[in-house]
């Protein structure tokens, strides 16, 4: 390769902290005013684009594909709120959603049936995203609301990727936008009844929501009401209403601890009540129904403590008591109850069971008693697939569900829970796809590195007509933290590397919430390790399955499973060719060191507090990415970090290309086809934690990034042609 890497000025900051000096040389690129700081980014990029060069033409054909996959000219599922069916409408060649309705005739509860390109009678257009993303680089909503009459319509703005939104209403009946307009949001929006008050949500400096307030239409933004604000900086605040939207829930919390407070919203002068206190140190969660509370929580009546939830219900007025909690469902060691929902006549409860999202269906006469009836489970005949119920209307006689596997686009049903009946509403389309030439199967790796006795969930996807032969490519990845599970969902763009022949593997490592909360509780704090060993375990499994040329692995995440990549390749980087980072937490210490920074305090739930204590400042020191980074040979890699990203700074992708640069031994003067180990460095200079707005960027984003894997793998052509299966 004749392009030399930027390099970055060392200009070392020493930070000390029980005792110990860290040293960062390159702390200065935290500076996003620097002039100096821009001019390195985009000299980055520069080199990033003359390294990948030859990639262009894999980029445009497996964009080709994606977009060869979708119909760009689409809708959505007509959803009713009140006395109207909202959907959205996609057009070819445009980059957002427009957003739709029409009215409800007859107080029918089946959806109107929608054609691609033809607007029904009646129809509204309400927002259309393509408008609004003309004024501006970047675009995204953070959520929209309707007034319960149907004539204002409030909705959040984003218009530069840090998440920080506007607060914007429109009149529908005119167009006309009203002159209330709130900046520097956080998400949550919601009206009031009367549709007279809107709620949001505004962050502190470490763009932590904190503070709960009420905006009066037509008043000046300064007279606005503060209903409540969060002074503990690890907890989160977000609201919500109740089913039957005359209550606002107020939820604050973090990843150990809840605690909700009720705002009736028939009552202008009610106050803010206190339903349960953190002090009783619970997860829980809060749906009134009627003058009861449906209860899930992770706290049994003695205090014991019950990590895969169970679900109560109690008189409103008698929450107080503890023992007059009456159980719904137990608390179970293998099935994870996440939530619960409620019709005027049925319960349903979002549940995991054999690490995939199912639904539970109760009657709601007779809960909580003796006579309460069997639970019911819709059946689905794949193994692993996702079932989870979508916004619901608490008059629907329906419950709405969203269903998809690995292999199976995703469908809406409606679910009939009087006849345990569901009715197919729409199944994306996917073209030139045959999901009969795709197998989906469920391996256990042993933690070899930790204990045999516990196995590790791998999700293995292939053509069906890939060989046992070891000698196929295999593309591992992962993620581990803050109890997220990677749930089975069909993606288009994944079709790319399984027709190139590409093995792909889901390692469900632990900090994951796949199997239950002990699953992810042995993977954050002084456990965090056992994410990187289950990953490399799974990655070696692998490697000996006979499926999968060893020397042919690449590895993928992002964010916190940007931290595992990190990780991983620090401590066992031999085992992969390629490594692509998306958006990665690589300086995870450095960062949680610093509670000015957005989100850190709230962090300390998930990793530890460094600052307090020395056990975990020792322990996120010795697996820190950026601060263990060898004199070793590192396999190619790929950071991919936004600007305006406020979650992951890009700060921590660009010191650890250069610290990787500077102290790895790996091979960056041959191009990755040529079997070098470029390590490089891609910034969106105009995104967020997502990269750039508009869906062509992001089928942009995918290709580049599966380019630059599939080059370094050998596994750039077509190997199965969906026409000629």
């Amino acid at each position: 390769m004749t392009s030399t890497p930027p390099k970055a000025q060392r200009k070392p900051v020493t930070a000390r902290y029980h005792g110990v000096d860290l040293v960062d040389e390159w702390d200065w690129l935290k500076e996003p005013e620097d002039p100096a700081v821009i001019a390195h980014l985009e000299a980055e990029n520069a080199y990033t684009e003359a390294v990948t060069a030859d990639q262009q033409q894999l980029r445009e054909a497996i964009f080709g594909e994606i977009k060869a996959h979708t119909v760009e000219t689409d809708m959505s599922v007509p959803s009713r709120i009140d006395d109207w069916w909202y959907f959205t409408r996609t057009e070819e060649g445009a980059q957002y959603a427009v957003h739709c309705r029409v009215p409800v005739e007859n107080d029918s509860w089946e959806p109107p049936q929608i054609q691609r390109g033809v607007a029904l009678e009646g129809e509204q257009v309400i927002l259309d995203g393509n408008v609004e993303a003309q004024k501006v680089a970047f675009f995204s909503l953070g959520g929209m609301t309707v007034s319960p009459d149907g004539n204002l319509l409030a909705y959040l703005v984003d218009e530069t990727g840090n998440e920080r939104f506007t607060l914007r209403v429109r009149d529908l009946r005119d167009g006309e936008q009203l002159p209330d307009e709130i900046s520097g949001l956080a998400y949550g929006i919601a009206f009031d009844p009367s549709g007279t008050r809107l709620f949001y949500m505004e962050p502190d400096d470490a763009w932590r929501p904190y503070r709960l307030r009420s905006h009066r239409l037509g008043t000046d933004v300064s007279a606005d009401a503060l209903v409540y604000q969060e002074d503990d900086p690890q907890m989160w605040g977000g609201f919500g209403l109740s089913p039957d939207k005359t209550k606002l829930l107020l939820e604050l919390g973090n990843s150990e601890v809840t605690e909700t407070h009720i705002l009736d919203l028939t009552q202008i002068a009610a106050p803010l009540e206190l339903v349960i206190s953190r002090e009783q140190r619970s997860l829980h969660d809060v749906v009134p129904v009627g003058d009861q509370y449906l209860i899930t929580h992770n706290r049994a009546t003695d205090g014991t403590h019950l990590p895969n939830n169970q679900v109560s219900i109690v008189d409103a007025d008698n929450v107080a008591d503890r023992s007059a909690w009456r159980t719904v469902f137990e608390h179970s060691q293998t099935v994870k109850l996440d939530g619960v929902g409620v019709t005027r006549d049925y319960l349903f409860a979002a549940v995991r069971s054999e690490t995939t999202p199912r639904m539970w269906v109760l009657p709601l006469d007779g809960i909580g008693t003796q006579d309460q009836v069997d639970v019911v489970e819709p059946a689905f005949v794949e193994e692993l697939y996702s079932a989870a119920p979508i916004g619901q209307h608490i008059d629907s006689p329906y419950i709405r569900l969203g269903y998809t596997s690995w292999i199976t686009p995703s469908q809406v049903l409606d679910y009939d829970p009087a006849t345990n009946s569901s009715k197919l509403r729409r199944q994306t389309e996917v073209p030139g796809y045959d999901p009969s030439q795709y197998l989906v199967e469920r391996w256990w790796a042993p933690a070899e590195s930790t204990d045999r006795n516990v196995a590790i969930p791998l999700t293995v996807i292939r053509h069906k007509d890939v060989e046992w032969n070891g000698d196929n490519p295999a593309l591992i990845y992962g993620y581990g933290s803050y109890e997220v599970s990677m749930d089975p969902g069909f993606g288009p763009s994944r079709l790319s590397l399984l027709d190139r022949g590409v093995i792909y593997v889901v390692a469900h490592v632990r900090g994951g919430g796949e199997l239950g909360r002990a699953w992810y509780e042995n993977g954050k704090k002084l456990a965090k390790k056992n994410s990187f060993t289950d990953f490399i375990d799974a990655t070696r499994f692998v490697a000996a399955s006979g499926w999968v040329h060893p020397d042919k692995i690449g590895a993928m995440g992002g964010s916190a499973g940007g931290l595992l990549m990190g990780a991983v390749l620090n401590m066992a980087p031999e085992l992969y060719r390629v490594c692509v980072a998306q958006v990665p937490f690589v300086d995870a210490l450095t960062s949680i060191l610093n509670p000015d920074l957005p989100l850190t305090a709230l962090e300390w739930e998930e990793w530890g507090n460094p600052i307090e204590d020395k056990a975990v400042f020792e322990y996120m020191l010795n697996y820190t990415p950026y601060h263990n980074v060898e004199p070793t040979k590192y396999p190619a890699i790929a950071a991919v970090t936004s600007l305006h990203d406020t979650r992951v700074l890009y700060v921590e992708p660009a010191k650890w290309v250069q610290k990787l640069r500077a102290k790895g031994t790996s091979d960056q003067d041959t191009s990755l086809a040529e079997g070098g180990s470029p390590i490089v460095l891609k910034t969106e200079m105009e995104g967020g934690h997502g990269g750039a707005s508009g869906r062509y960027r992001a089928w942009e984003d995918r290709a580049w990034d599966f380019a630059f894997l599939l080059t370094a793998l050998n596994a750039q052509q077509r190997v199965f042609n969906q026409e000629n299966s």
